[in-house]
């Protein structure tokens, strides 16, 4: 199949195409950046320009599917969140007969945002930390009290997310925060590894499911390294948030494994880095394939855990922010090249390993460490802005998808 991956810069892009072409496909890509990730493998055979989605979604849209009339794509497969923009659009790709996986725009709007995601969690049961939503200072101030995080509505790679430690920091939140343009979810910390939920529906039935658990943090929040777990505590919650809200496509998570079992911090609507999964058995874009191609998906087996994967540029990357020593840059280089420590019985999830960008993070970070922020930018080609998202919904509500929006109210739920 000819298949046009919605973003050319994510890591999980560069997964995709990886698994894609392995498979037999023949991979394309659509990015703002024109040095994106994809670029640098021969997995993708071209890497075609297109708008951000965070300045003009619909024009994204329009560019998206002249690259797939002339290539002639068979699908369009959503990896980031330009799914905001399809599912909104949905009867217009199909209409251009183009295949693709994305939920109702209406199921995807109760968990796109997170102050939706922390209601919608609520609203069916689902555990998650203790935590309010607030629309002004006096609101915050009266809420809670430190330690807890505060959460824009709208945010990639853990932009948007404020660890507060102390009275003075809140306070100062407070009074910068842009209360007449949104709102803010708060969280009382949740103690645990953080663990990543990945799972693919056809109709509100689940497909595909797998769990890994983040070993070490890279940049940004991502992981670096990461175990494939068994928790199934966290499938029967995916399973019944999928099954409620009729999802179709790919819906991932993170949860925080506590004593008492998963807590859900956050839920992303697509796909995330699926080489873990492959590695342990779950084959998360083959399921992305069938339930594009013919709405519905085989159920595959419960994934093997213990898979150990791990993406050194991230890696690289994070030693130089974490570290902020050339000799973190250089450990971490000698325990790749010797697969020793966390690199012992792992398996690189991005091909080539030592890609022209590995090799320029490496270079890079060596002569400076902090200038692993240069390499660390990637989700602007891919982040869908605040301003974006209430474009869409705008349009939504213009086309009857969604019933007209109402003021958020406080609550503790």
């Amino acid at each position: 199949m000819r298949v046009l991956l919605s973003d050319g810069a994510g890591l999980t892009a560069g997964q995709c195409a990886t698994v894609l072409s392995r498979a037999g496909h023949e991979v394309e890509a659509l990015s703002p950046d024109p040095l994106c990730l994809c670029r640098f493998t021969r997995r993708v055979r071209r890497v075609h320009g297109v708008p951000g989605i965070g300045t003009d979604p619909l024009g994204w849209l329009d560019a998206a599917l002249g690259v797939a009339a002339r290539g002639r794509a068979d699908v369009l497969l959503p990896v980031q969140e330009q799914v905001a923009v399809m599912s909104l659009c949905r009867e217009r790709i199909t209409g251009a007969g183009v295949l693709t996986a994305v939920p109702d725009f209406a199921a995807l709007a109760q968990v796109q945002d997170k102050v939706s995601a922390f209601r919608t969690l609520a609203r069916f049961g689902l555990p998650q930390p203790p935590g309010a939503v607030v629309t002004s200072a006096a609101g915050l101030l009266a809420a809670a009290e430190p330690p807890l995080y505060a959460k824009a509505p709208i945010g990639t790679a853990s932009a948007g997310i404020r660890y507060i430690s102390a009275p003075a920091e809140l306070r100062q939140l407070a009074a910068s925060w842009p209360w007449d343009a949104t709102s803010m979810l708060i969280q009382q910390p949740a103690r645990g590894p953080l663990a990543m939920i990945q799972s693919v529906f056809a109709h509100g039935e689940l497909a595909a499911f797998h769990v890994c658990m983040r070993v070490r943090e890279g940049t940004g929040g991502g992981a670096s390294h990461k175990l494939g777990i068994a928790l199934p505590a966290a499938r029967e919650s995916v399973a019944t948030l999928g099954t409620a809200l009729g999802w179709h496509g790919a819906l991932s998570a993170d949860v925080i494994v506590t004593d008492t079992g998963p807590l859900f911090i956050d839920i992303n609507p697509r796909l995330v880095e699926p080489v873990n999964a492959l590695r342990s058995g779950v084959d998360l874009t083959a399921a992305m394939l069938q339930v594009a191609g013919c709405g519905s998906a085989e159920p595959q087996p419960a994934g093997t855990p213990g898979a150990r994967t791990h993406q050194l540029l991230l890696a690289i990357l994070g030693a130089a922010q974490h570290g902020g020593q050339r000799r973190d840059v250089v450990r971490e280089l000698r325990h790749a090249l010797t697969r020793t420590a966390d690199y012992r019985d792992s398996t690189e999830e991005l091909t080539p390993a030592w890609s022209l960008p590995v090799v320029a993070a490496t270079l890079a970070t060596l002569v400076s460490p902090p200038a692993w922020r240069h390499f660390a930018d990637a989700p602007r080609a891919y982040s869908l802005t605040p301003a974006a998202w209430q474009q869409l919904l705008d349009r939504a509500e213009k086309d009857g998808q969604l019933q007209p929006s109402r003021r958020v109210r406080e609550d503790d739920l």
